[in-house]
C-alpha cells in the first residue's frame, strides 16, 4: 500500500480560514491528511532494498536517458528540488553524467549579504549599534545575526544552478555545526559557510582543517586562545564525537564492531587531542579599546584562519588514535597536521561520515552493504559508475564519496512501499522544494523567523552542536531512524500544510522594505493554468513533477474529485486558478512528496 492510499474522501470547499487552520477557503482538505505524515499508514515494515552482505563497490549502471521517476528522485536527493526545466534537462543524460556535470560546475552560490568586520575593529568603546551612524532597527540583524545569510541560502537554493554543491554544503553544515545562537558576527558566519561551499566537493580532510582553524568554531567550541596549562576540551571532544569518528567502534559497513558499542576513544584521548590543538589565536585584524586577552594574543576577529600562538601551545609528546602521535617540540601547525592525519587514518571515519551523507541525501536507514560501498569510495578517493570516474584518488575525496552515495543501486532503485528506503523531507528542503517546483521566488525573509521557527528549522540557528536533530533519531513506534523526525510532531505536520496554504491561498509574502533586493516569497502558477480545464492532465502533470509518477488510481480519483469541484458555477472568475491551487496543495501535501523514496 502506498502512503496516499490512506487519503480519506475529500469534502467540498469550506469558507473562511483563521491564521492557524490547515485548509484555506479555496483548498478542500481534511486535517486527517496531516496524520498520514506521522503514521504513514502504519509505518515501515520490510527491510530496505539492497540489504545483504557487502559485495564491493559494484553498482547498477543507469541506462541513459533517465526516466521521469529517476530524474525526479535524483533531483530530490542531489538538489533542493525538481523543476520542470531541470527534469527535462536531466532526462537527456544518465544519472552518472548529470552528477559529473554538477561536480564540474563552477561554484555560483556564495553568501554575500550583511555587514563587515566593523563589530570587531571599532575602538570607540561604544557598541556598534549604539553609535549614531549605525543606530537603526536593522543594525543587529545586518551586522550580528545570521539573517542575511539565510536570505542568501534560500535565494541560492531556489535559483542557482550549482545545486549539488549546495546540498552537500548543507549536509556538512549539519555535521560540523556552528550556531548563531552562540556566536555573533555576520561576516564571520558568512566566511565559515562560504568555506563549506568551497570544500563541499573537495576533500574531507580539508573540511576538518578549515573547521579546526575557523575563529567562528574557535569561539563556538572554545578552541581559540586555548591554554596549554589547562586546555578546554570542547572542540577536541566534538571533533572526535561528531565531526569525524563517532563514539562506537565501527566495521567497514558502519555496523557496530563485534555487535556491541565499544568506545572509540576514552577521556585520556580527548585530553591528548585538546593539548595537541592548543596554541591558536584569532587572525590578525581585530582591535579593541581595552586591548586583547590573553597577553600576546590577537583581538577577536573572524575574517581568516586562526593564527598560531606558540606561547599557548603544548609541546609535549602526545599519543593519538590510529597509531598517530604528536612529537615533542611540535609547532601548532605540526600538531594540527598530526591530528588530521590520525583522524583520516582511523577506520571509523569512512563509514561514519559516509553513512551521514547517505542519510542527508538519500535515505535514513541505509543497508550495511550500501554504507560499506560508500565507505570504500571515501577510503579510495575514487568511484566509477556508468563509465564515469569521480575523485582524485586521495582518501576523503568528497566528489567520489557523494557520487557513490547518489549512484549506488540502493539510491537509484525504487524502494518498495512500506520499506525502510525513505527519508522525511526536512523543513528547509520542503520549503525550497515547493518553491522550486511551482516556479517560485523568495528573498528568504519569511523562511527564517516566521516559517523557520514555526517548523523548528531556522537555518544557521540550530539549538546545539548536535544540530536540529541527531542523524540516528529514533522514529517513535518503529525500529527505524529518521533525523528530521526529531523536529516533527502533530503541530509541525499541520504547519507543513499551513505553509502550502500560505503559498497557494494567501499569495505568500510581499517584499519587506528594509530587506535588500526584496522580492517576497510566492509561487507563480501561470504555466499550470493552461491545463486547468483538463483536471486529469493538471493533476498528472503536478504529480509527475512532485513524485516522478502519477498518483495511484484510488487517491488520484479523490484528488480529481476535489479539483473538479471548481467550475464556472462554483467560482465564475477564478475557477481555473482554484483548480491549480487545489491540485498543487494535495499533490505537495501528499506523503509521496513529504517522504522522499
Amino acid at each position: 500500500m502506498r502512503l496516499l492510499d490512506c487519503l480519506p474522501a475529500l469534502p467540498k470547499a469550506s469558507t473562511g480560514t483563521p491564521r492557524r487552520t490547515v485548509a484555506g477557503p479555496r483548498l478542500p482538505l481534511t486535517t486527517a491528511l496531516a496524520a498520514l505524515l506521522l503514521t504513514a499508514c502504519g509505518g515501515g515494515g520490510a527491510s530496505g532494498s539492497g540489504a545483504g552482505p557487502d559485495t564491493g563497490p559494484a553498482t547498477t549502471p543507469p541506462t541513459p536517458p533517465m526516466t521521469q521517476r529517476d530524474a525526479v528522485r535524483l533531483a530530490s536527493q542531489a538538489t533542493f528540488g525538481a523543476t520542470e526545466a531541470l527534469v527535462t534537462q536531466m532526462r537527456t543524460q544518465s544519472a552518472a553524467a548529470w552528477v559529473q556535470a554538477q561536480v564540474q560546475l563552477p561554484a555560483t552560490s556564495r553568501y554575500t549579504s550583511g555587514g563587515g568586520s566593523a563589530i570587531h575593529t571599532d575602538t570607540s568603546g561604544v557598541g556598534l549599534c549604539d553609535q549614531p551612524a549605525r543606530k537603526s532597527d536593522t543594525c543587529w540583524r545586518d551586522w550580528y545575526s545570521s539573517q542575511p545569510l539565510l536570505w542568501d541560502f534560500y535565494r541560492n537554493a531556489v535559483n542557482q544552478p550549482d545545486q549539488l554543491r549546495q546540498r552537500v554544503a548543507w549536509a556538512l553544515q549539519q555535521i560540523t555545526v556552528v550556531s548563531n545562537l552562540e556566536v555573533e558576527g555576520t561576516y564571520g558566519l558568512r566566511r565559515f559557510h562560504n568555506t563549506l561551499l568551497d570544500h563541499a566537493l573537495g576533500n574531507y580532510r580539508d573540511v576538518l582543517r578549515a573547521v579546526a582553524l575557523s575563529p567562528v568554531m574557535g569561539d563556538y567550541l572554545n578552541g581559540v586562545n586555548n591554554d596549554k596549562a589547562a586546555p578546554n576540551e570542547n572542540f577536541a571532544r566534538e571533533l572526535l564525537q561528531l565531526f569525524s569518528l563517532g563514539t562506537c567502534q565501527l566495521e567497514a559497513d558502519g555496523s557496530l564492531k563485534g555487535g556491541r558499542c565499544q568506545a572509540t576513544y576514552d577521556n585520556a584521548a580527548v585530553r591528548a587531542y585538546a593539548y595537541a590543538l592548543t596554541g591558536w589565536t584569532y587572525p590578525a585584524g581585530g582591535a579593541s579599546k581595552w586591548g586583547c586577552w590573553p597577553k600576546g594574543a590577537n583581538c577577536t576577529f573572524h575574517d581568516g584562519e586562526m593564527a598560531p600562538l606558540p606561547a599557548l601551545h603544548d609541546t609535549s609528546a602526545r599519543t593519538l588514535l590510529a597509531g598517530g602521535s604528536v612529537p615533542a617540540g611540535s609547532t601548532p601547525a605540526q600538531a594540527l597536521d598530526a591530528v588530521l592525519d590520525s583522524l583520516m587514518a582511523h577506520p571509523n571515519m569512512p563509514p561514519f561520515i559516509g553513512r551521514q551523507l547517505i542519510q542527508a541525501l538519500v535515505r535514513s536507514n541505509p543497508s550495511p552493504a550500501y554504507v560499506g560501498r560508500v565507505a570504500a569510495a571515501f577510503s579510495a578517493g575514487r568511484f566509477t559508475s556508468g563509465g564515469v570516474s569521480f575523485g582524485a584518488g586521495k582518501p576523503g575525496d568528497l566528489a567520489a564519496t557523494v557520487a557513490a552515495v547518489l549512484l549506488d543501486a540502493d539510491a537509484r532503485g525504487d524502494a518498495a512501499p512500506g520499506s525502510t528506503g525513505g527519508r522525511l523531507r526536512e523543513p528547509a528542503l520542503m520549503m525550497a522544494g515547493v518553491l522550486r517546483a511551482l516556479n517560485g521566488r523568495t528573498d528568504g525573509e519569511a523562511l527564517g523567523w516566521w516559517w523557520g521557527e514555526t517548523l523548528r528549522q531556522h537555518v544557521f540557528r540550530p539549538p546545539s552542536v548536535f544540530n536540529f536533530y541527531p542523524p540516528d533519531y529514533p522514529v517513535a513506534g518503529t525500529p527505524l531512524q529518521g533525523a528530521a523526525f526529531g523536529i516533527h510532531n502533530a503541530n509541525t505536520a499541520l504547519e507543513r500544510l499551513n505553509f502550502l496554504t500560505y503559498l497557494l491561498n494567501w499569495g505568500g509574502s510581499q517584499p519587506v522594505a528594509n530587506v535588500p533586493n526584496a522580492v517576497g516569497t510566492r509561487v507563480v502558477l501561470d504555466t499550470f493554468d493552461t491545463d486547468a480545464a483538463d483536471a486529469a492532465r493538471l493533476v498528472d502533470r503536478l504529480s509527475l513533477l512532485a513524485h516522478g509518477e502519477p498518483l495511484p488510481a484510488g487517491p488520484r480519483a479523490k484528488v480529481l474529485d476535489a479539483v473538479q469541484w471548481w467550475t464556472d458555477k462554483t467560482d465564475a472568475k477564478t475557477w481555473q486558478r482554484n483548480r491549480v491551487a487545489t491540485a498543487a496543495f494535495l499533490v505537495f501535501a501528499a506523503p509521496q512528496f513529504q517522504i522522499v523514496r
